[in-house]
């Protein structure tokens, strides 16, 4: 249950309008240049009336996608057709000319790419235990195993240093997770999978607009993985996109996203592979269409946002304190989210306790994500605390902030302002 009261800080002053140091200064983003505002400089919420409730994600739709959506509706045809096409060869362009082939989530895209890939009973996957629990899931939906490797305590991404020790001869596939767009070392994934004759298949769930090295994530590697999720950079409210190598796999995706079929003439229909009820809608594609061409602007406007919280955030308090702060790149990730690692040894609340207090003062936050491996399914299959120590104190204790490009410097402020009051109350002495 959310708290009773608003915390205070040790001087008294309610989270509404805390004290802070006066190097927590934030500068507005520029409203041209790499910062372009998206949404004005008042947030849908306060533009409807509602000053309070800062969520922690907002999709940006603009006008003319919502009326194209609108069209689509009214065409009478709004199941698969013209618009997944159109939208499956914008992928492609940005893709680098790959293959790419649309789907109704990212977590079907995942399981396809397994079984493209040619993973199935008693092949062992190596994956990260800090992500959504679909990443393992498909891997035992094709009847293989999932092979945990702790994280990176500063990437909070697959550790690279501890996969070729994970390697047996029934490992099969790597699925490494952009945990918040930022991407895996994409040189020592690749060198790794071909030393050991392994696929790859990326869960760039939420790397869609990342980049590494200058070149988009997709345009190269083996199969990709993307989410077109609600809350995802690129939305088309539920959605992804499968990258794939070549014709052969392509045929072979396109028969398992629609129950194996095979059409051929007026009628003729054939079912060699069992498949499932993947395929993507045209509204959802529609919808996905118009927000292409705002990538760019989104990404920019995420990533100078991100830079404010660093610049309220790194600071030599917040530093004492031990708050962790993500890597700060500004380059190659998306930023998706923006997350912070709690110090649980330095307070009196729980995480849960910390939320409960952001949301009584108006702002939204969420936790992504939870150590896969200690959830009663996967302690079934004998992984159990302590195995993997970086992505437990990271499961309990990781709080992503609001981020969204409609937000302003304000809100960041807010966030920040908020969410030190609270730490800085319930500090352990």
């Amino acid at each position: 249950m959310p708290p009773t009261k608003r915390p205070k800080s040790a001087r008294g002053a309610p989270a509404r309008s805390p004290k802070r140091p006066a190097s927590f200064t934030l500068p507005a983003p520029s409203p041209t240049g790499t910062t372009p505002p998206l949404g004005g400089s008042r947030s849908p919420l306060q533009a409807a009336g509602v000053e309070d409730f800062l969520p922690f994600a907002r999709s940006f739709i603009d006008e003319d996608t919502i009326a194209g959506v609108a069209e689509v509706l009214r065409s009478g045809w709004i199941t698969s057709g013209r618009y997944v096409k159109e939208f499956e060869a914008r992928l492609s362009e940005y893709c680098g000319g790959r293959p790419v082939r649309a789907f109704n989530s990212g977590t079907c895209t995942l399981e396809i790419g397994l079984r493209v890939a040619g993973v199935g009973a008693e092949h062992e996957v190596i994956t990260t235990p800090l992500t959504w629990v679909a990443t393992s899931n498909v891997v035992l939906e094709v009847g293989a195993r999932p092979v945990f490797v702790d994280i990176d305590p500063v990437t909070r991404n697959l550790d690279l240093d501890r996969v070729e020790a994970a390697i047996t001869p029934a490992t099969k596939a790597v699925i490494p997770v952009d945990l918040a767009g930022l991407p895996v070392d994409r040189d020592r994934l690749h060198a790794i999978a071909q030393k050991h004759n392994l696929r790859v298949v990326e869960d760039a769930a939420q790397a869609f607009g990342s980049s590494w090295h200058g070149r988009p994530i997709g345009s190269f590697g083996d199969l990709v993985s993307f989410s077109f999720h609600a809350n995802k950079n690129l939305t088309t409210a539920e959605g992804g996109c499968l990258v794939l190598n070549d014709e052969r796999e392509t045929k072979l995706a396109e028969q398992y996203r629609l129950q194996g079929v095979v059409r051929t003439g007026y009628d003729g229909m054939d079912v060699k592979v069992v498949g499932g009820k993947f395929n993507l809608t045209d509204v959802a594609a529609r919808l996905g269409l118009g927000q292409l061409p705002h990538l760019d602007v989104i990404t920019a406007r995420r990533r100078a946002l991100a830079r404010l919280y660093f610049e309220a955030l790194d600071t030599p308090a917040v530093r004492a304190f031990g708050l962790r702060l993500p890597v700060a790149n500004f380059t190659d990730s998306n930023w998706h989210m923006f997350q912070v690692i709690l110090p649980e040894e330095r307070l009196s609340i729980t995480r849960s306790e910390v939320m409960a207090w952001m949301h009584a003062a108006g702002i939204g936050t969420g936790v992504h994500y939870p150590a896969v491996h200690l959830f009663t399914l996967y302690r079934r299959y004998g992984w159990k605390p302590g195995d993997f120590p970086h992505a437990e104190y990271a499961g309990r204790n990781i709080l992503t902030l609001p981020l969204f490009p409609a937000m302003t410097a304000a809100d960041v402020t807010r966030v920040v302002d908020t969410l030190f009051t609270i730490l800085q109350a319930h500090q352990l002495s």
